[in-house]
């Protein structure tokens, strides 16, 4: 299917922390970037950092779920589906 070819192919970024940390996941689900400014990496406080990145990347796959019920409820809209 066309719309589930180029909804894999697609990209979508989280941040957090002000934008100074993002992620970037596919259409798949996949994750293809993480990018970190460097000051918000605090060898002290490596717990802040892991918490950005986790809200970040759910913040990116939100997005593709998101992407996915619009584009793909179209086709399904209508059916009696079981889920």
């Amino acid at each position: 299917m066309e719309a589930q070819e180029a909804l894999n192919a697609e990209q979508f970024e989280g941040a957090a922390g002000g934008g100074m940390v993002k992620v970037t996941v596919t259409g798949q689900r996949e994750i293809v970037e993480v990018n970190l400014d460097p000051a918000v990496v605090d060898p002290d406080d490596i717990e802040m950092l892991q918490d950005l990145i986790v809200v970040a990347t759910n913040e990116a796959l939100k997005k593709v779920d998101e992407k996915t019920n619009a584009t793909m409820g179209k086709f399904t809209q209508g059916m009696n589906l079981p889920f």
